[in-house]
């Protein structure tokens, strides 16, 4: 006899497959009503009976889809179309509608429609019209756009190529939330665990560093937003999880295959394992450490890769997992420590976590560091200070991959508003992706804007904003945490 649970689950199955063909046939329904809005308009004048039928199809569709969903996204992601999260289906009967819809699109260089409400018919007449034009051979989306916002589409908005849906933003967000949070718990169990001398599951820990890669090689900019989550009582864990996603990030920017990036995560995670056997009151001290004091923190790497050697199933700690955690404070002089009875070159893994290490150290409030650095200053630190003991191209290759404004700095833009970075830009590095939390006047906005810094105003030919300086948050009395829970 089946339970009343496995009842409801099998329910609960068959609600979401009734679901997805419904989404299915409610999304391909409207591409095709699209499709066919767009060649009758080609062909006939509006008054055209064929062109009224299919607009009063496409309002039709689009008012289904409305009343289900609340509103409609259409993108295209390479060869695949989706209707708000839902990937449609394709067919040999349906590939040459869906690949012409997506051609509109990308003619003009939309990444997506959103579409709000109800919008009247003289809304999809303006839009349709528009999508037929050729596009501005210089600036194909802005010129769309600029049309757009002057027609009578006042419900559908256009946004360019690269820029992310609100509801993907907020997906990839909650998702990347989980899996820092689950990562910073298995990194509290297993330091905790060496350090009270109970046995760790290191299972458990290489399915967190994978979950990692995972999200660093997909959702690069959420997990890595997710480092401004800093917590004083919480920093050793939080610290291990975040040299993990930095490592990982910038193994992918220098080209490293996925399994190499699985033994750099595993590395820069336990990194810092030979604390475990430090005195706590020393690794908690406020105050400046003595000599004697610093000497016991100097062997925190030699008792780290001691650490990892007794572990319980070494075989699937990877050899260089165990070198990261003995040569990350070494310096690529070996003026660092431990101190080397031979010359040696510490491992690219090394290397990579050193940097790491030393950025999140220098951005985070600590026991002994009441005042954390400004990420930019931070950079430049380590980019033209030789002292510092860094690796100088790989510093070159982590300031390319953060920008010269990594996420989670405040900047005072031309315009005179406070904005947060969110996201780096690949392309160029002083013009990252910011939300925008206070206006020119200094009030605080309700909701705050995102906004691609490398957008162009097509009447200067210039930047639309761009980036002063840098500003200390507590000057302003902001969290920067709150624009990234």
């Amino acid at each position: 006899m089946m339970s009343a649970e496995n009842t409801s689950v099998r329910g609960n199955t068959r609600n979401e497959a009734g679901d997805d063909r419904t989404g299915q046939r409610s999304g391909r329904d409207l591409l095709f009503a699209l499709h066919a809005a767009l060649r009758a308009l080609k062909l006939y004048p509006l008054e055209n009976q064929a062109v009224q039928n299919a607009l009063t199809e496409v309002e039709t569709l689009a008012a289904v889809i409305t009343e289900q969903d609340g509103g409609i996204v259409l993108r295209y992601v390479g060869d695949f179309c989706f209707i708000n999260d839902l990937r449609l289906r394709v067919d040999l009967a349906s590939y040459a509608t869906f690949g012409a819809v997506g051609r509109a699109l990308k003619g003009h260089e939309i990444g997506y429609l959103e579409v709000e409400g109800a919008p009247a018919r003289e809304e999809w007449i303006a839009l349709l019209s528009l999508l037929l034009q050729d596009p501005d051979p210089s600036t194909p989306f802005e010129s769309f756009s600029d049309r757009l916002e002057h027609s009578a589409a006042k419900h559908i908005r256009a946004a360019p190529e690269g820029e992310t849906a609100p509801a993907q933003v907020e997906d990839a967000r909650a998702e990347a939330r989980q899996t820092y949070m689950q990562s910073v718990a298995v990194a509290r169990e297993a330091l905790t665990g060496v350090r009270m001398g109970r046995a760790v599951s290191l299972r458990r820990v290489k399915r967190t560093v994978q979950q990692i890669v995972d999200q660093v090689l997909n959702n690069e900019s959420s997990i890595i937003g997710m480092t401004v989550l800093r917590d004083y009582d919480q920093y050793t864990f939080m610290h291990s999880v975040n040299v993990s996603i930095f490592s990982i990030a910038l193994g992918k920017k220098l080209g490293l295959a996925k399994s190499e990036l699985y033994e750099l995560g595993m590395g820069a995670l336990l990194h810092d394992i030979g604390k475990t056997r430090t005195p706590i009151e020393l690794t908690t001290k406020a105050g400046v450490l003595d000599s004697s004091e610093w000497k016991l923190i100097h062997e925190h790497p030699t008792e780290g890769l001691l650490t990892l050697l007794e572990m319980r199933g070494v075989g699937e700690i990877p050899f260089r997992t165990m070198l990261t955690a003995y040569e990350h404070h070494m310096k690529i002089d070996q003026s660092g420590y431990p101190r080397s009875v031979r010359p040696r070159n510490p491992t690219l893994f090394s290397r990579i976590v050193a940097i790491a290490d030393g950025f999140d150290a220098a951005t985070s409030r600590r026991s002994y560091q009441a005042e954390p650095w400004l990420p930019d200053a931070v950079l430049r630190e380590m980019r033209d200070n030789p002292a510092r003991g860094f690796d100088p191209l790989l510093v070159k290759a982590f300031i390319s991959m953060t920008g010269f404004y990594p996420v989670g700095s405040l900047v005072v833009l031309d315009t005179f508003e406070l904005a947060v970075v969110t996201e780096a830009n690949a392309e160029a590095s002083h013009q990252p992706t910011v939300l925008v939390i206070y206006d020119d006047m200094g009030l605080p906005l309700n909701p705050p804007f995102t906004v691609s810094l490398s957008e162009i105003d097509p009447a200067t030919g210039s930047p639309r904003r761009s980036i002063i300086k840098t500003t200390d948050p507590e000057d302003y009395g902001i969290n920067i945490k709150e624009y990234f829970a």
